[in-house]
């Protein structure tokens, strides 16, 4: 999570562009960032991700934002994606946009993540992260199995 986008000053609504991995361990288990939001006092758990740098294709910020939030490699992020429509709001910002999520897959159970190169604001709202049997209350985007099960029918893996 990173809040350096631009924000509507009539509305308070962003609607910068970013990409999201859903990460997948041997078992099928979902890899979810754990952050809280001190504005609305939430947990919230998502796939890594976040937005993309100037010049960058949602592919190429994909790749880079797990590495750099998990340590995991960006090669096994594959080349397709689903499209998710998303709002919601975070540290008082609400979001509404349409967002690609890329699907990776993991030979290993539960592979070791190492955050990296998390921005302060990311540092200081970071929790943890888990490997998800089933998806926790908080989990974002509330839809993530429909999300989960329409990357894993595309799959040509």
């Amino acid at each position: 999570m990173d809040s350096t986008e631009e924000e509507s000053p009539q509305t308070g609504v962003s609607d910068r562009r970013a990409a999201r991995v859903v990460c997948l361990d041997r078992d099928g288990r979902v890899l979810l960032m754990h952050w809280y939001d001190p504005v609305s006092r939430c947990d919230v758990y998502e796939p890594p991700g976040g937005g993309l740098d100037p010049g960058e294709t949602p592919l190429e910020a994909a790749r880079r934002e797990l590495t750099e939030e998990t340590g995991l490699p960006g090669s096994a992020v594959g080349e397709w994606s689903v499209d998710v429509e998303r709002d919601f709001s975070w540290l008082g910002v609400r979001y509404v946009k349409t967002e690609p999520f890329f699907l990776a897959t993991f030979d290993e159970v539960r592979p070791e993540v190492v955050p990296g190169a998390l921005t302060e604001e990311e540092r200081s709202a970071h929790r943890g992260h888990l490997w998800a049997d089933r998806l926790p209350d908080g989990v974002e985007p509330p839809n993530l199995a429909e999300v989960v099960a329409k990357l894993r029918a595309a799959d040509p893996r």
